[in-house]
């Protein structure tokens, strides 16, 4: 082939630190549209951010020629950069140190939009560690419970 053709999708969780509940209502949608110019930045495309108090959500389109790792790196820490620069008085460490990465295809790119969409809703009946939990198992991913939260 004289081209590179990939689909490389990835539905992302991370938590803020502790997961205190410092990301109001209020900084979502500002947040949010940090996050997606950081990702651009990063060479990524962001499909769908959102989040509630104390984690977010992202699904990001990862061309083939970017390390995914360092580039989420940079998002986590660049958003926190301008958290810290953006609300000075704002109650904000950071973000948590790890991250769940989880692959989806293109069938699952609609459900996936939807649910980070919902997650006021979705988290009225589930908690931040159910959900999370859920993710490891549901994508055969291996744990010890008592390392996932740090």
């Amino acid at each position: 082939m004289g081209h590179t053709y990939s689909s490389h999708l990835f539905h992302c969780v991370f938590s803020t630190k502790g997961r205190c509940k410092t990301i109001s209502a209020e900084l979502h949608p500002r947040l949010w549209a940090s996050l997606g110019a950081i990702a651009r930045d990063e060479g990524l495309k962001a499909l769908a951010i959102g989040g509630i108090e104390d984690h977010i959500h992202m699904l990001l389109s990862v061309p083939p020629k970017i390390v995914f790792s360092n580039a989420l790196q940079h998002i986590k820490g660049n958003s926190s950069k301008w958290v810290h620069d953006t609300f000075p008085g704002l109650e904000w460490d950071s973000w948590q140190q790890g991250y769940g990465s989880f692959s989806i295809g293109i069938s699952q790119v609609e459900d996936t939009i939807a649910y980070i969409q919902n997650q006021k809703e979705h988290h009225a009946k589930k908690t931040f560690q159910e959900e999370f939990l859920a993710f490891l198992k549901k994508h055969g991913i291996e744990y010890e419970e008592r390392y996932v939260w740090g």
